[in-house]
């Protein structure tokens, strides 16, 4: 299959720097709504790698998300984000970007190009065929991550990707791939833009399906989320409110007895005394 990288074609706009800002905004606006109808086309492709991250951690396993540079950054963000939203631990789902931490705030020279540190990043989290590996590349030609998914498969444990151009290298690695195809930047090349808004909404639709399929949320609620300030601790409240027609009183009480909202519900017995 022949192999067009989209994401480093020319720009459907030139001249930029002779643009309003309004002209700017409304065109930047313009490609971004091209985006979700690209998330769409690749509906099976997500869903096929989400029953797989089901299936796994139903069994005690985790979700790697790999990547360099603005992708590995976004599955950090995406990692970080699930134990406060879902109350998970923090070892669930695990982001790792070339160049290691200080590569979240400042581009580590080179550090995507290693074929060997991609897998020993691995090695460092006791990788385990209970886990599953998804390599973050919008180009999808990223050494650090294709030959880390390529002795993921060597080792027997599953693996998927979310790109940004068709036939990629990495899709070709990955078992599960999923190929969110968005064009032409609006600044030539600048995979920030689209590819990002792209891979940010996949790695939402990926994480959140699924901890509901795990069993963290109920009805549409956030019932094991962290009461970590006082803007959840009061979200919390309502929630118990809600579900079981208390008072605020009763329901901070009961939220910090059991520490959770579900648990709050779960243990409210007799009119709200316990």
């Amino acid at each position: 299959m022949s192999f067009i990288k989209t994401t480093e074609q020319d720009s459907n706009y030139n001249h930029l720097e002779k643009m309003t800002i309004s002209e700017l905004l409304q065109n930047i606006n313009n490609e971004d709504k091209t985006v979700p109808y690209a998330v769409e086309k690749a509906l099976p492709q997500i869903e096929a790698l989400v029953q797989q991250i089901v299936d796994k951690l139903k069994i005690g396993g985790r979700l790697f998300y790999m990547g360099a540079g603005t992708s590995g950054r976004l599955g950090i963000v995406d990692a970080s984000e699930c134990p406060p939203t879902f109350g998970v631990s923090h070892e669930l789902v695990v982001g790792i970007i070339a160049g290691g931490d200080s590569a979240i705030r400042e581009a580590v020279e080179f550090a995507e190009d290693s074929k060997v540190q991609g897998w020993q990043d691995l090695l460092d989290y006791a990788i385990s065929t209970k886990d599953v590996v998804v390599g973050i590349a919008a180009s999808g030609t990223t050494p650090y991550v294709i030959s880390a998914l390529e002795k993921c498969n060597e080792n027997g444990i599953i693996t998927g990707c979310i790109v940004c151009n068709k036939h990629s290298p990495l899709s070709q690695t990955a078992q599960f791939p999923i190929e969110v195809v968005v064009g032409p930047e609006f600044v030539t090349g600048s995979s920030r833009m689209k590819a990002g808004t792209a891979q940010k909404l996949t790695l939402n639709m990926i994480t959140t399906s699924t901890m509901i399929q795990l069993g963290h949320i109920k009805g549409n609620k956030m019932v094991d989320m962290q009461l970590s300030n006082n803007k959840l601790v009061d979200r919390g409240a309502k929630m118990i409110m809600n579900e079981i027609q208390v008072s605020k009183e009763v329901a901070l009480e009961l939220l910090n007895t059991h520490k959770s909202v579900r648990n709050a519900i779960k243990n409210y017995t007799d009119g709200g005394k316990q």
